[in-house]
């Protein structure tokens, strides 16, 4: 597969206040580098730094200060009173089958009457089905709740309220200038809604409903700490801000996966063979295997494997969707290569968008693969296949571009569009492929600027290699979770060497680097990885001085741990 590498720009933050360094510094008696790294983040006294550094379960807010929630509570226990029916629906990817999962089995603590629906991808797509509502009407159930997924269901709600059917969403997402007309809607983002926390996740959105439902009950809090876990990846998985609520909760959820996990997080825990287990393992290792049973099967595979405590049937489900994410993996790099073939024999490098299509290419994974495109060609990206005599579409942007708002400057081409700043799905009529594609790039073209085409690296501090040690690691460790608002600190140092010429090229296919780097200063080196930075190798070998960007890790090797560097990007 060829690359196409590019020179990013690096980028840094304004410099926090000498005295608010100074005065974080001295009362929490930490490095001013890691203090400076505080306020970065808006930690300007001790009593922010401790509820950063010490999350607390008694700091979650009260369920009850969401809209409708008390309304949404006082019927579900009404149905669980009256042993109603009660179908838990949610979407296909990890948020929602998560949030089905987290539901259904509280649910069931209290009642059997519970059932689990997901959307089946590619004959119901994404979000709230008249399907799914059908299904609880013919089969009797009285009380829909649907999760991560229902707040623009207009239609469907119109025609649960005709069934007979109370209808509760609890989705985040922004809604649109009215709301559906459904028996109750949960979503912090409703400009009528009091939550204080607004960045929920879809599962999270559920939990708080669950927490209500407990409290109600005259219950303990303590009782709801084994659905943590659960949270902890949909959080990680959904890409929603690690600060706040969800930053107690993905704290909490992490120790509950460390310590405590369902069986099957408690699976792939044990398969990954980590000593600790952090949110980049959710992100890398778990969410891509609930999502892969959506894509290639049938999200409701990843729900029975969420929900069993059967340690065989876990085992078994998990074989099998590791098996479809296996598929999944073929069918990304087949399709990724073959569209970057597409754009080179085009001549279509120099364009500012990439669009391209194949009928042949599996729906389930266009959007990974234009995710894929963009590491290649970083431009917004379309991705279509065939789908029921249509094209379907995937889109993806690069930072700080609105691929959402070029789309809707490209509508009257579109049957159909959704999505949000970074990642949008639509249907198009064969016939008008090369209209969108030349509309979509003259859109794009008159609107990105130059900067945005160019990957950029933020750096959070200059530091020098001398400062790095085990306590500056032990406490840059206590800011994970790591997420977006609180990402993980990458730091440069200039002026650093290959000590003779130990680097190499590592991977199957060599794109990887293993290097050793010198700081000249202090003798001090330090291991490094760079992972798809192989092509640095000669260069780096001739051993003149560079300046990197990298991310300060501990690598565990045969029991032993040491600290590495993991390297973002090199500038000679």
């Amino acid at each position: 597969m060829s690359t196409n590498v590019q020179e990013k720009r690096w980028s840094y933050p304004p410099s926090p206040s000498e005295e608010v360094v100074r005065s974080l510094s001295e009362s929490l008696q930490i490095a001013p580098t890691l203090a400076m790294l505080l306020a970065q983040r808006g930690i300007l006294n001790f009593e922010q730094a401790r509820h950063f550094f010490r999350p607390s379960l008694q700091d979650l807010h009260s369920p009850f200060l969401m809209a409708d929630l008390q309304k949404a509570v006082d019927r579900i226990l009404l149905a669980i009173d009256q042993e109603e029916g009660i179908l838990v629906y949610g979407d296909y990817d990890v948020d929602g089958t998560t949030a089905v999962s987290l539901v259904s089995d509280y649910l069931r603590r209290h009642t059997q009457n519970v059932e689990t629906y997901i959307p089946d991808r590619y004959k119901e797509g994404y979000g709230l089905s008249e399907a799914g509502v059908r299904f609880a009407a013919e089969n009797g159930y009285s009380v829909i709740i649907a999760l991560d997924c229902g707040i623009k269901a207009f239609q469907q709600s119109r025609l649960a309220r005709e069934l007979g059917i109370d209808l509760i969403i609890g989705d985040h997402h922004r809604p649109g200038d009215t709301l559906p007309d459904a028996f109750a809607i949960l979503d912090p983002k409703r400009e009528d809604c009091a939550y204080p926390f607004k960045e929920l996740s879809g599962c999270g959105v559920g939990f708080k409903l669950c927490q209500g439902i407990h409290e109600k009950m005259g219950l303990s809090f303590s009782d709801l700490t084994e659905y943590l876990d659960l949270l902890a990846v949909s959080i990680g998985a959904d890409i929603v801000p690690v600060v706040g609520e969800n930053r107690i909760l993905a704290h909490f959820g992490m120790k509950q996966i460390n310590e405590r996990p369902r069986p099957a997080i408690g699976h792939f825990v044990k398969q990954s063979k980590r000593s600790v287990f952090t949110i980049t393992d959710v992100v890398f290792i778990i969410a891509p295997r609930v999502n892969a049973a959506g894509r290639i099967d049938h999200g409701h595979l990843a729900v029975e494997l969420l929900t069993t405590q059967d340690t065989l049937e876990v085992k078994r489900l998990a074989e099998i969707i590791d098996h479809h994410n296996q598929t999944r993996r073929e069918f990304d790099q087949q399709i990724t290569t073959e569209a970057l073939e597409m754009i080179q024999s085009a001549g279509e490098e120099s364009r500012r968008t990439t669009v391209v299509m194949s009928e042949s290419w599996h729906k389930g994974v266009i959007g990974i693969v234009a995710s894929r495109l963009i590491e290649n060609y970083f431009r917004p990206t379309v991705v279509f296949t065939e789908s029921n005599g249509k094209l379907a579409g995937s889109a993806r942007s690069v930072p700080g571009f609105d691929v959402y708002a070029a789309l809707d400057a490209c509508s009257d081409v579109l049957e159909q569009f959704g999505g949000h700043m970074y990642a949008a799905g639509m249907t198009l009529l064969p016939e008008r492929y090369q209209e969108f594609k030349d509309r979509f790039e003259e859109v794009v073209s008159s609107t990105i600027s130059d900067d945005q085409l160019i990957p950029e690296v933020n750096v959070d501090l200059k530091i020098s290699l001398s400062e790095i040690d085990h306590k500056f690691y032990r406490i840059l460790r206590q800011f994970a979770p790591f997420g977006p608002e609180n990402l993980q600190p990458i730091f440069s140092t200039s002026g650093v060497r290959v000590p003779n010429g130990r680097v190499r090229k590592v991977g199957s296919d060599g794109k990887h680097l293993k290097v050793t780097i010198l700081d000249p200063d202090t003798g001090l080196t330090l291991d490094g990885i760079g992972f798809g930075l192989g092509h640095w190798e000669e260069i780096l070998k001739e051993g003149q001085p560079f300046q990197m960007a990298y991310h300060v890790e501990e690598n565990e090797w045969n029991g032993k741990r040491s600290l590495q560097l993991r390297l973002v990007d090199i500038k000679i």
